[in-house]
């Protein structure tokens, strides 16, 4: 079995089904040059499914990326929105909410600490505001 290319999943792993949600999972480096893996995907669950998507995007794995990865996923947070639905993308790198927030596109792309957070719409500063409560009051 041949290795994943930079941006894409592990060999035989295909967009996950999170109970109605699709995950889309990238890994290594998204740039110009890497960033197909990422477009296919998001195609694929865009077509595989008519009526209202919801669509987790985890960049987790991802180290680095920039302005290339912006196309495909406001494309499909139209979509998706077109549709009644939504996508949500998990990122917990510096060069990715760069990249969101010098764009304007921070309040389009939060971040999400991790999928469950994403479905349940729990923004990665939500999680963190109440963690920080959590440790005052416990500090009492």
């Amino acid at each position: 079995m041949r290795p994943a290319a930079p941006g894409e999943p592990p060999p035989g792993e295909a967009p996950a089904l999170f109970e109605e949600c699709r995950i889309v999972r990238a890994y290594g480096e998204l740039d110009a040059q890497t960033v197909a893996p990422l477009v296919r995907a998001l195609a694929e669950v865009r077509a595989a499914r008519p009526g209202r998507l919801l669509v987790i995007v985890d960049l987790s794995e991802v180290t680095f990326a920039d302005c290339s990865i912006l196309p495909p996923l406001c494309q499909a947070w139209s979509d998706c929105r077109a549709r009644g639905g939504w996508i949500r993308v998990v990122y917990d790198n510096h060069t990715t909410h760069l990249v969101f927030r010098s764009t304007g596109m921070l309040g389009r792309f939060p971040a999400y600490a991790n999928a469950q957070d994403a479905w349940e719409g729990r923004t990665a500063d939500a999680t963190a505001y109440r963690a920080r409560i959590r440790a005052l009051l416990d500090g009492r």
